[in-house]
C-alpha cells in the first residue's frame, strides 16, 4: 500500500532534494525504514545510534502525533500521509513577477545585510538582486500593511510604494506595529515611511497620500510588479482586484477578523481572481468591520507576514505560491486549512467573456451608495437621528427620554452612558416589551450602524413608539460631549 512521506525543507538536502516519497509499508516504522535506507544522510538526522527517533524530530500520521519510537509500529493504510517535522532554529514554483530588466548589483553593505538570504541556494545573489529590482505597491499601512511592509523592507525589496490617507489613532497601536505612540495624529504614510526607511536605508519608498479610487488605481498599478492588498473594506478589495486584472498584476491578498484570517494570491493570468472566489460582496452591514467586531492584535502580524512571504516568492519566481489556493487560519484554535480555487469561466472581469473592461463605482457595487437619485423627504423621515450635542442639550433641559444601548455587554463595560439601558442588538426584538412606547427612545451603539439596524428591526416588529438614532454613537458622545468616556 502506498503512503506519502513529506520531507520538510530543512531535511531535503539529505534526501536528494526530494519533498516527498511514495512508499509501501504496513507501519510507520517500516515506511520510514525504507525511506532512510535509500537516504543514509537522512537517517543520521532522524535516528540516534540506538535507532531511536531523535528528540527534536516529530512524526505525524495525517494529523496524529506519533513521535515516540514505541509508536513506530502504528499501522498505516493506503493514502495516509506521514509528515516529518524537525525542530528548526531561526526566526518552491511560479514565474518571476519582476519584469525582464537588468538586475542591479549589491553593495558590500547590502551583502552583509542580506547574508542570511545569500547563503540560501533558493535565494542567493541572483535572488537578492531580483528583490532589489522589484517594485511592490502596498495598499494600506494598517494591521496587514504594517508587518508586511516591515518584512518586505527588511528583505530588501528595492522599491516599496505605499498608498494611504489615514492618520495614526491610539486604537491602531494594538496591532499596527509600524506606528508608535509618538506617531499618534501623524499621517500613517509618513509614520510608515520613516519606520521602513529606518529598517532599511538601502530601499526606495514612494508614497501616495490619497484614497485609492477608480480614477487613480490603473495609473498607480502600472509601474509596479506586484500589488499587496492590506485594505479593510469590500469596495477597495474589488477595486484592487479589478485593477490588478486589467493591468495584469498579481494581487497578494489577506484579510482578518477577530481570530480568523485568509490569504491567497489572485493572478488572473495564472488562475483565479478575487471575483472568482467572491463574485459579489455581502450586503452592507452583514459582515462587521474590525472596528465593530475587534481583532486579535497578533493576527494581522501572522497574515501580513504570510502576504510578505508570498510577495517574496513571486519576486524570486520560486517556491509554491498560493495561486489557486485559499489559506484559512484560525488563531484561536491554531489551525490552518487550505481550499482549492478555480477560475470562474463566467467571471465578469477575468473570464473569457468579461463584461468589466474598465473600473466601476465600487461604493455603489457594494451597496454603500444607492444608484438612484437622492432620497425623498419621506424616505429621510423614516429614521430620525440626533447628534450627541443635541442629546446632551435635551437631557440637560429635562426632556423625558429613554436611551437604549444595543452594544454587547463587554462593550458596555468599556464605556457607557449612565442613563442608558443595555439591550444587545440580537435581543432587542425579543425584549421589546422592556422599551416604553409612550416615551421617546434614543437608540445608540458604538458608531451608529447597529443602532440603525435595531430601529429597523423594532419597526418591522411593530414597535409603535418614536425611535431616534444617535448619530455617531457613543464615540460621538466622547468626541463632542464628554471626553472622559473612553473610546475603543
Amino acid at each position: 500500500m502506498a503512503v506519502t512521506v513529506l520531507i520538510p525543507t530543512a531535511l531535503r538536502q539529505f534526501a536528494g532534494g526530494q519533498s516527498e516519497f511514495q512508499v509501501e509499508g504496513k507501519t510507520v516504522g517500516e515506511v520510514l525504514e525504507r525511506v532512510t535506507s535509500a537516504n543514509a544522510d537522512l537517517r543520521k538526522h532522524l535516528y540516534s545510534d540506538e535507532s531511536r527517533l531523535r528528540s527534536f524530530v516529530n512524526v505525524y500520521v495525517n494529523d496524529e502525533d506519533i513521535r515516540s519510537s514505541e509508536r513506530l509500529n502504528t499501522p498505516v493504510k493506503d493514502g495516509d500521509t506521514i509528515s516529518i517535522v524537525p525542530a528548526i532554529a531561526g526566526g518552491a514554483a511560479t514565474e518571476a513577477a519582476v519584469a525582464d530588466r537588468e538586475l542591479p548589483k549589491l553593495s558590500n553593505e547590502e551583502i552583509a545585510r542580506y547574508s542570511r538570504h545569500l547563503i540560501m541556494p533558493e535565494v542567493g545573489m541572483e535572488g537578492q538582486r531580483k528583490l532589489k529590482a522589484a517594485r511592490v505597491l502596498m495598499i494600506g499601512t494598517g494591521g496587514l500593511g504594517a508587518p508586511l511592509g516591515m518584512y518586505l523592507a527588511a528583505a530588501g525589496v528595492g522599491t516599496l510604494g505605499i498608498v494611504d490617507f489615514d492618520v495614526v489613532d491610539e486604537s491602531n497601536l494594538q496591532r499596527q506595529i509600524v506606528h508608535g505612540t509618538r506617531d499618534v495624529g501623524r499621517p500613517k504614510i509618513e509614520s510608515a515611511r520613516d519606520r521602513l526607511q529606518d529598517i532599511n536605508p538601502h530601499i526606495k519608498i514612494e508614497t501616495y497620500e490619497t484614497r485609492l479610487s477608480s480614477e487613480n488605481a490603473l495609473e498607480l498599478f502600472r509601474d509596479y510588479d506586484i500589488i499587496v492588498d492590506g485594505t479593510d473594506n469590500f469596495p477597495t478589495r474589488y477595486l484592487v482586484n479589478d485593477a490588478c486584472v486589467l493591468t495584469g498584476k498579481a494581487n497578494v491578498y489577506g484579510s482578518i477578523f477577530r481570530f480568523e484570517g485568509q490569504a491567497s494570491v489572485f493572478w488572473a493570468e495564472r488562475g483565479a481572481c478575487y471575483r472568482c472566489l467572491y463574485p459579489e460582496p455581502p450586503p452592507p452591514g452583514l459582515v462587521p468591520s474590525c472596528a465593530e467586531g475587534g481583532v486579535l492584535g497578533v493576527l494581522p502580524g501572522i497574515v501580513g507576514a504570510i502576504q510578505a512571504n508570498e510577495a517574496i516568492k513571486l519576486i524570486l519566481g520560486a517556491g509554491e505560491s498560493l495561486i489557486n489556493r485559499l489559506l484559512l487560519f484560525d488563531a484561536w484554535r491554531m489551525r490552518f486549512r487550505e481550499l482549492k480555487l478555480r477560475k470562474d469561466p463566467d467571471c465578469p472581469v477575468c473570464g473569457p467573456h468579461a463584461t468589466i473592461k474598465e473600473l466601476i463605482d465600487y461604493e455603489e457595487f457594494c451597496g454603500l451608495r444607492p444608484p438612484v437619485a437622492a432620497p425623498t423627504q419621506e424616505e429621510k423621515a423614516q429614521m430620525e437621528e440626533i447628534t450627541a450635542t443635541e442629546l446632551k442639550q435635551r437631557l440637560d433641559q429635562g426632556d423625558d427620554l429613554q436611551i437604549i444601548d444595543v452594544r454587547e455587554p463587554h462593550e458596555y463595560e468599556i464605556a457607557k452612558l449612565e442613563q442608558a439601558k443595555l439591550i444587545p442588538l440580537g435581543q432587542v426584538v425579543g425584549r421589546m416589551n422592556e422599551i416604553d412606547p409612550n416615551r421617546e427612545t434614543v437608540v445608540h451603539c458604538k458608531g451608529g450602524v447597529r443602532s440603525a439596524k435595531a430601529i429597523e428591526a423594532l419597526q418591522r416588529a411593530g414597535f409603535a413608539g418614536r425611535l431616534v438614532n444617535l448619530r455617531g454613537g457613543i464615540t460621538a458622545w466622547s468626541n463632542d460631549v464628554d471626553p472622559s468616556v473612553p473610546k475603543y
